[in-house]
């Protein structure tokens, strides 16, 4: 008879499995092993079966066990077999007088095997597989002990829908990783990638003292493109382009594509900045001759900006954004220009090597702005809270894109203190608006970079800002990204916890452009979910754009959290992204950024009620 001290080990064991990833073949030869330990039986075996398809073994207590499992998987027939198709245990203790599987029989009998005992792996009204039992010599097994087998049973198929469940999410972990790294219409690269590339490329350059460079194509007058051929045209345009563009890429190189009609090459092992011009020059090859289109042949030319950095330690996400720059400079002196600055060489950069310092005086002399776009309820499209947005407007080169700055920020310590700048202005804005109008209802959102969150004294920094202004802790949302985890998760979470602690909520940023989303959205204590921008732009476009926002936004929902839908530009995504559910949504559709006082005005004209805006002229309505 089986024993109950044994079983229940067995029982506590198997159950502190399921939360692992331990592989499943070495779980259930464990667990047949054990079962042979606690039942009265002398060997045990797990065969999964599929309808429609033939068996396949999984596990097997030892040689014997083995050869009888995989004799039934050969045969096609045999206990664990008809256990599968009727749902119930089949008990043969005699197996020389069993006749509902002859062949198995008659082979099993002459290997020595007297009884078989099977028991389905039941789920529902279906079935995975079957447990079997096996004793060398006949006899029944109790009432009792045959309960106990179809409860390990039942523990088996428990264990393998966990770990099918396991490696669906990973597979789909895995799918979410490549569309947050790629570009939906092209395949290629996108600019996260290409930041993750730059940073590997910036490690092995260290150690090998080799140059890399930043080539930055902007087709010209693409618009033009859209508007005389539409949309589709110019889709198919840019996949030309992409296909064009990757013939030149050589082995180690990227090409990606950033935004609408802009590509990045990052060039690595470069040997001088010459190599850049060479291969600048190839790039302005391939828009040489006409791009045959199904609806026209179109001629395209392009302006290319070039960043050429020094050995690694000059390599940084800032080539991007010194690339991009050059860009518009050759831009503006005319259509299929090209421009390189050497970033080894400050005097070449002018206002651009100088950045750091401008923006550092700019900070100490309050000279910088935050601007708020509105976050709308997508069910009526009242305003309900704001997103703080850092702007910068240069005495010499004008607005400074906040991608520029944000990276020129990060390379110094500069981004602690911007980012407690844009707090504390961006409480004291809510609490000017909340003493005009004190029935309002307006949270403010800030975004948090991971050297921000992980200073030493983030937390003290928040909970002032809130005391200075007399904020309640609710009203304010701190945007936090999967970036935070990258260096040091444990200190991360508590930091989060420390947050939480002060009663202000959390939000997880740009949403699916990670590496393991659909885990961090379990483990986060957050509230909010913030679905990237790159995906409702799917909508509409690609077949798989809703059905991800819909899948992530039941899955957050399941987790008590509430989605916002960022990038909103059209009726036909506000329509999509409140049918979807999502409860907060922002974009261009709704409002641009604005200023606070403009924020005030609108507050104003609502009288005390809920804030309503019309949408933008540039809001399009397909």
């Amino acid at each position: 008879m089986v024993n109950e001290v044994n079983l229940s080990a067995v029982l506590s064991d198997f159950a502190s499995t399921l939360a692992t990833d331990f592989p499943i073949h070495a779980i259930l030869d464990t667990l047949v092993e054990r079962i042979v330990g606690v039942l009265p039986v002398t060997a045990a075996g797990v065969t999964l079966m599929s309808a429609g398809a033939a068996p396949h073994y999984v596990a097997a207590s030892d040689e014997a066990a083995l050869r009888y499992e995989k004799l039934q998987s050969e045969l096609g027939e045999g206990p664990s077999t008809l256990a599968f198709e009727l749902g119930e245990a089949i008990s043969t203790p005699d197996l020389r007088k069993e006749v509902r599987f002859p062949r198995f029989t008659a082979a099993a009998v002459a290997a020595g095997l007297g009884a078989v005992f099977t028991f389905p792996l039941r789920h529902g009204d279906g079935r995975l597989g079957a447990l079997d039992l096996y004793r060398s010599t006949t006899g029944p097994l109790r009432a009792h002990d045959m309960n106990a087998a179809q409860t390990l049973a039942d523990v088996t198929t428990a264990y393998l829908l966990n770990a099918r469940a396991r490696e669906e999410a990973r597979s789909t972990a895995d799918r979410f990783r490549h569309l947050a790294l790629h570009d939906d219409l092209t395949g290629l690269p996108n600019r996260m990638l290409v930041h993750e590339r730059i940073e590997h490329a910036a490690q092995r350059a260290r150690r090998s003292h080799a140059n890399a460079a930043i080539l930055f194509v902007d087709l010209d007058r693409f618009k033009q493109v859209n508007d005389v051929y539409g949309h589709a045209a110019g889709d198919e345009l840019l996949v030309s382009v992409a296909r064009r563009l990757s013939a030149l890429v050589r082995p180690g190189d990227t090409l990606a594509r950033v935004s609408g009609d802009e590509f990045v090459f990052l060039c690595e092992d470069l040997s001088s900045a010459d190599d850049v011009e060479v291969l600048a020059h190839r790039l302005h090859g391939a828009f040489s001759a006409p791009f045959d289109l199904t609806t026209a042949e179109v001629p395209v030319s392009a302006s290319i900006g070039m960043a050429f950095a020094g050995p690694g330690e000059e390599i940084s996400k800032r080539l991007v954004a010194e690339a991009d720059f050059a860009m518009y400079q050759a831009k503006r002196r005319r259509s299929g220009a090209r421009r390189i600055l050497d970033l080894r060489e400050d005097v070449k950069l002018g206002d651009v090597g100088t950045l750091e310092r401008d923006l550092r005086t700019a900070l100490a002399n309050e000279n910088l702005q935050v601007a708020y776009q509105p976050i709308v309820d997508s069910r009526d499209g009242a305003v309900v809270g704001v997103e703080a947005l850092l702007r910068w407007t240069h005495p010499q080169r004008g607005p400074v894109a906040p991608m520029s700055m944000v990276e020129v920020a990060e390379q110094s310590s500069l981004i602690r203190d911007i980012g407690a700048w844009v707090l504390s202005r961006s409480c004291r804005d809510r609490s000017r608006w909340m003493q005009a109008h004190p029935g309002a209802r307006l949270d403010v959102a800030v975004n948090v970079s991971a050297r921000q969150l992980m200073g030493a004294d983030f937390t003290a920094t928040v909970a002032k800002a809130l005391v200075a202004t007399g904020m309640e802790p609710s009203a304010l949302v701190l945007e936090v990204t999967e970036s935070i985890f990258i260096e040091d998760t444990d200190r991360a979470m508590a930091v989060l916890d420390e947050l939480k602690s002060l009663g202000v909520r959390l939000a997880l940023d740009d949403f699916g452009t990670g590496y393991s989303s659909l885990g961090y959205l379990r483990r986060l204590p957050i509230d909010i979910v913030k679905i990237d921008r790159s995906f409702i732009a799917d909508i509409g476009h690609a077949a798989q754009g809703g059905a991800i926002v819909a899948a992530v936004t039941a899955l957050a929902h399941t987790l008590g959290l509430t989605v916002v839908a960022e990038g909103v530009e059209s009726r036909r995504q506000r329509d999509d992204v409140r049918a979807i559910g999502c409860e907060l949504a922002q974009g261009y559709f709704y409002a641009r950024p604005m200023s606070a006082d403009a924020i005030g005005v609108h507050l104003d004209a609502a009288g005390g009620g809920p804030v309503h805006l019309p949408a933008p002229p540039s809001a399009t309505a397909g």
